[in-house]
């Protein structure tokens, strides 16, 4: 990885078109003034809360891989 050399602009803004590999990043600060960029990504409440069930995500897998399996609903 090389180093490139940005500037700030009359507002205190840099432009990371050309080093950006992502649309969002969470920034933190550490010692000494250095800023890191981590790539992230946006979800919702009910995503998050997903997340911590892999048992039913792994079931959700599943059930999209064999739709076969499907059990047809019949609508009241």
């Amino acid at each position: 990885m090389s180093d490139t050399l940005v500037e700030l602009d009359s507002r205190g803004r840099v432009s990371l078109g050309q080093l950006a590999t992502a649309q969002r990043y969470l920034v933190h600060q550490e010692d000494g003034g250095v800023l890191v960029f981590e790539p992230a990504v946006v979800m919702t409440e009910a995503q998050a809360r997903l997340n911590q069930m892999p048992e039913l995500s792994a079931q959700l897998v599943d059930a999209m891989d064999h739709p076969e399996r499907a059990v047809p609903r019949r609508r009241r």
